[in-house]
């Protein structure tokens, strides 16, 4: 990625407050001077904390990229509910009840929270439906009913409580919104409550301590630890070295007998981490789906 014009990788990026996740594309794509750029999940907009950006062709590798387990940080206010879950929007409940809690049974409550729920995301958020996204129908004034989904929450943590303020560090599944598991926190607590503060600490094995500030992107300051080759974003797949020839066919879209034992979505790639294609091994046959080598 040090050269733009053959960019081709990801870049780990820290996003500041108040800004999209679209608006940090928009600066990274300018910065590097690369026409394609794009991200593997969004941050709300108060929202800040890692956002993994495929850059040129790497684009074309964020489907696999999306599915991770997250980790964040939050910071939820007790006794105040809001209507989209977070400061930005406007008070729809307030109550006292939040006074009566202590910091040993905020934490019993949360670590109950822990194992597979059923969550309703929000519908200021960027879900689609009907291939607009809810958080547009809604600001149109039209009424938006989300379905609820099968979400796993692997750990949750309490980690500061200054009433009615909770700290909170959470790990869990993707396609978890932690502001409906900050609100579903005060349901079961009985009172009211909003996220004040969220942050992405990280996706899969990235951590935002490697990701670039959208200064240092500006800049063209970026470190070696925010830059992730394109094999080396896809360790958490199954990795098939193929050989210069067996490269070449790939490279064709032929499928290329290997005797590999069948292992679902894999990663083609030359010794010294080339990345050749992604595709799947059926029957010990190397089948190409989407190819990036040249022959």
């Amino acid at each position: 990625m040090s050269q733009p014009s053959s960019a081709m990788g990801m870049l780990l990026v820290d996003k500041p407050a108040g800004v999209t996740s679209h608006d940090v594309v928009a600066v990274v794509r300018r910065a590097l001077r690369v026409k394609k750029a794009g991200h593997a999940g969004t941050l709300d907009p108060f929202a800040t904390g890692l956002l993994v950006l495929g850059i040129g062709r790497a684009t074309r590798l964020l489907e696999y990229l999306s599915g991770l387990d997250k980790g964040y940080e939050a910071t939820a206010r007790l006794g105040i509910a809001t209507d989209s879950q977070d400061p930005e929007g406007a008070v729809i409940a307030e109550d006292d009840r939040w006074r009566e809690l202590t910091a040993d049974r905020i934490r019993m409550i949360a670590g109950g929270m822990v194992g597979s729920l059923r969550q309703s995301p929000p519908v200021y958020s960027a879900v689609k439906v009907g291939g607009v996204p809810a958080h547009r129908r809604v600001r149109r004034g039209e009424s938006v009913e989300l379905p609820r989904r099968d979400v796993t929450i692997n750990a949750l943590q309490v980690v500061g409580v200054e009433l009615p303020e909770v700290r909170f560090r959470v790990e869990c599944s993707s396609g978890t919104y932690v502001r409906s598991l900050g609100v579903e926190l005060g349901e079961r607590l009985g009172t009211a409550c909003h996220l004040t503060a969220l942050r992405r600490t990280r996706v899969g094995d990235f951590h935002v301590r490697d990701a670039v500030g959208l200064e240092g992107v500006r800049g063209g300051g970026i470190p070696d630890r925010a830059r992730v080759g394109a094999v080396s974003a896809l360790a958490h797949l199954p990795r098939v070295v193929v050989e210069p020839g067996e490269a070449a066919m790939l490279a064709t879209g032929k499928k290329v007998p290997n005797g590999t034992p069948d292992c679902g979505v894999a990663v083609f790639a030359l010794p010294g981490d080339r990345l050749v294609a992604v595709g799947a091994v059926l029957d010990g046959v190397l089948v190409p789906r989407k190819v990036f080598h040249r022959a």
